[in-house]
């Protein structure tokens, strides 16, 4: 039951987010736009309600609820950001709209806080998939039903490990300063002196 709670809700997911952004650009309905859009967070309510219904009720946990605990973190953290990014593309393509930038900026700033965000919204993703979880066992109070559950603490670490080591690979990959100014004067033929008279 969980299992096709989470596809339903992925399916809705879409469905509200394009639907959303067809009437805001398509049919010029803002106001049912924003209704559809705000929709959007309803469904992991929703998912965490049915989850916890089910366990509180006597039911027993099994993989079906923890990846719905997952799905939960990281449909909370990347939610909004994929919703920009489609508003950004449908503005483009319906209502001339400037065109969308690149995503990972080549240097400087702008490509470290775009590497830390990343960071931070995967480890926001885990942190809520965890917390989830946490919240789920200590709802139900009881360890044997719950034990099904302890196994995805586990997948987390791992993808904060590898969130962390891609980050931090990705700020290697910054040129400093300075270097980026050589770059820019290689790149930049010098100037001739301009001769008398």
């Amino acid at each position: 039951m969980v299992v096709a709670v989470i596809l339903a809700c992925e399916v809705l997911f879409w469905v509200l987010v394009l639907g959303g952004l067809a009437a805001r650009y398509l049919l010029r309905r803002t106001r049912l736009s924003t209704v559809l859009l705000l929709l959007v967070p309803v469904l992991d309510v929703v998912l965490l309600a049915v989850i916890a219904l089910h366990l509180t009720s006597g039911g027993t946990a099994d993989a079906s609820h923890g990846i719905g605990a997952l799905y939960l973190g990281f449909t909370v953290a990347y939610g909004h950001p994929l919703i920009v990014w489609a508003d950004a593309r449908f503005a483009h393509r319906f209502a001339g709209g400037p065109r969308p930038e690149k995503r990972r900026p080549a240097g400087g700033r702008a490509r470290v806080r775009y590497e830390l965000g990343g960071w931070l919204r995967c480890t926001a993703a885990c942190a809520i998939g965890a917390g989830a979880l946490g919240v789920l066992m200590l709802a139900v109070g009881d360890p044997e039903r719950t034990a099904a559950l302890n196994g995805f603490f586990t997948p987390l670490a791992i993808v904060m490990f590898w969130n962390t080591v891609l980050t931090v690979w990705g700020l290697l990959e910054v040129p400093s300063s300075r270097s980026a100014e050589d770059a820019k004067g290689a790149e930049r033929p010098e100037r001739p002196e301009r001769l008398p008279g």
